[in-house]
């Protein structure tokens, strides 16, 4: 399991997480590197929007011989700061490795308005997750209901209702770009 420090400011688990799973407060957070901080902030959150890591995936697709079309992925989001600095501490290790980059993890608030907010949508594509049995976030998330003294219900990918994605495991996402007016980069 990846040992992640949550800094205070942001641990909101035991607040959000009751045996139903993760409380929506209307409120939703994105994780990502410190690297990508000042962009973000001036044009908004733009679905795949990591320019430099799409632009390695087709100069490595071109150099092995293959072609690559590079797909518009939506906006992970989470109801919560402290899942959304999971998802932050794996972007920053990634550009990390990739780049050699002092990144950091980061997490930007969203306050959507209702015409944005009623297109977030529960994230099923995370079934792959429960498939593996082993997944990194599934064991960070057994570990927070633990922590919390809640049992984390058994995950069937097979029967799983769609809205568990959201409430027990906080995952959601946005096929539409948000505004740098609707974030506010959260810190100390």
């Amino acid at each position: 399991m990846t040992n992640i420090e949550t800094p205070t400011y942001l641990q909101d688990a035991a607040q959000l997480l009751s045996a139903d799973g993760f409380k929506l407060t209307g409120t939703w957070y994105h994780g990502t590197s410190s690297d990508l901080t000042d962009s973000i902030m001036d044009k908004g959150l733009i679905g795949s929007g990591d320019a430099e890591l799409n632009k390695m995936a087709k100069q490595t697709m071109a150099a092995i011989g293959n072609s690559y079309t590079e797909r518009k992925e939506p906006i992970f989001l989470t109801q919560s700061k402290e899942l959304a600095y999971y998802w932050a501490n794996e972007k920053a290790e990634l550009r990390k490795t990739r780049f050699g980059s002092d990144a950091t993890p980061v997490v930007v608030e969203l306050t959507l308005p209702e015409d944005l907010a009623s297109k977030v949508k529960t994230d099923v594509g995370a079934a792959t997750m429960l498939l593996t049995g082993n997944d990194p976030y599934i064991e960070y998330i057994q570990a927070l209901y633990t922590q919390n003294k809640i049992l984390l219900p058994k995950l069937d990918p097979t029967s799983i209702d769609r809205m568990a994605y959201l409430n027990v495991l906080g995952l959601a996402y946005l096929s539409v770009d948000v505004p740098a007016d609707h974030l506010n980069l959260l810190t100390r």
